[in-house]
């Protein structure tokens, strides 16, 4: 299916955080995400020049979300989980332009009353 209101955030954060970052992004109204185990590279001077320190095992939390919730989701990760944390995190989007396999949204009830 073609779409211009999707796009996806990919998270990418020290082992072990990942659970942490689909929680953030979860408040933020994102229903799921995948996770990937990944490992750095970057070259020393590299590191050296950034004031990094190199952790190689990495997990890339992938999220398919709608446009509107978008930067919300980026925000609320680099407050929490940024460079600066102990996350070491890095969040960005990509525009999706198909799309299949999506639960729609639920709505929530309305309360019936007695």
């Amino acid at each position: 299916m073609k779409t211009n209101d999707h796009e996806v955030i990919f998270a990418i954060v020290n082992s072990g955080f990942a659970e942490d970052v689909m929680d953030i992004a979860r408040e933020q109204g994102v229903r799921g995400g995948t996770i990937l185990n990944a490992r750095g590279v970057v070259k020393e001077e590299a590191a050296a020049f950034f004031g990094i320190t190199l952790h190689q095992d990495k997990e890339i939390l992938m999220m398919v979300v709608e446009k509107s919730l978008r930067d919300n989701v980026l925000n609320a990760i680099y407050k929490k989980m940024g460079m600066a944390k102990k996350a070491k995190g890095i969040a960005f989007s990509l525009p999706v332009s198909d799309v299949a396999g999506l639960a729609p949204a639920i709505e929530p009830k309305e309360e019936t009353q007695v």
